[in-house]
């Protein structure tokens, strides 16, 4: 089975659609707005309202507010929630949504029982740790830490680029691989080439 890509961070139409042209399975945005990547409820929406059927777009929040969650949510039936905060798993289950859980990975953390935490997850994204900052690093973290079996679908994020993400495949053999600042020309601006390579990398590992 090969890996599935999401391609995050996307901030404007033809990005998004240049991802979904050349094989993208997922798309994150990003409703955080101490990111430069950050979208807007109402820019995010007008967006997925013009994607091909068969992507999956995410919505990306850090410990946000249940009524601007709402505001998301509401624009579509189609959106899936990745939460990147300290939210607990009740708290992801309420929305009724299909949602994933972002871990971020450090030396000494027990994984597996982190993993475990959230049994209504549908996967689990594991990044980069670095303190103060919920995500979005462009760090590599010791793939070494994880376990060779989780109770979940793995979702592979940080410091992934078109020069590491086969390497990380090997390694890990995650279920998806997720990448934003590794296929950027500039900060919430995606390279058309380095996408393209990316994804392509990834069909082929």
């Amino acid at each position: 089975m090969s890996c599935r890509v999401k391609i995050c961070g996307i901030t404007n139409l033809e990005d998004a659609l240049i991802a979904c042209h050349h094989g993208a399975d997922a798309l994150g945005f990003v409703f955080y707005s101490k990111s430069p990547r950050y979208i807007s409820p109402e820019a995010a929406n007008a967006i997925l309202d013009q994607l091909p059927p068969f992507i999956v777009p995410v919505a990306l929040f850090v410990d946000a507010q249940r009524d601007f969650i709402d505001s998301v949510l509401v624009g579509s039936s189609r959106w899936i929630i990745q939460f990147h905060g300290n939210e607990s798993d009740a708290e992801c289950a309420s929305y009724k949504r299909c949602f994933y859980k972002a871990l971020r990975v450090k030396a000494g953390d027990d994984i597996s029982s982190l993993v475990d935490d959230y049994p209504n997850a549908a996967a689990i994204l594991l990044d980069a740790y670095k303190e103060g900052v919920p995500g979005g690093t462009g760090d590599v973290f010791d793939w070494s830490l994880i376990p060779s079996e989780l109770s979940k679908p793995l979702v592979l994020a940080g410091g992934l680029s078109p020069e590491n993400v086969q390497a990380a495949i090997e390694r890990v053999s995650p279920y998806a691989v997720d990448v934003s600042g590794g296929v950027e020309q500039s900060k919430g601006i995606k390279s058309k080439k380095k996408v393209q390579r990316f994804i392509e990398l990834v069909k082929t590992a």
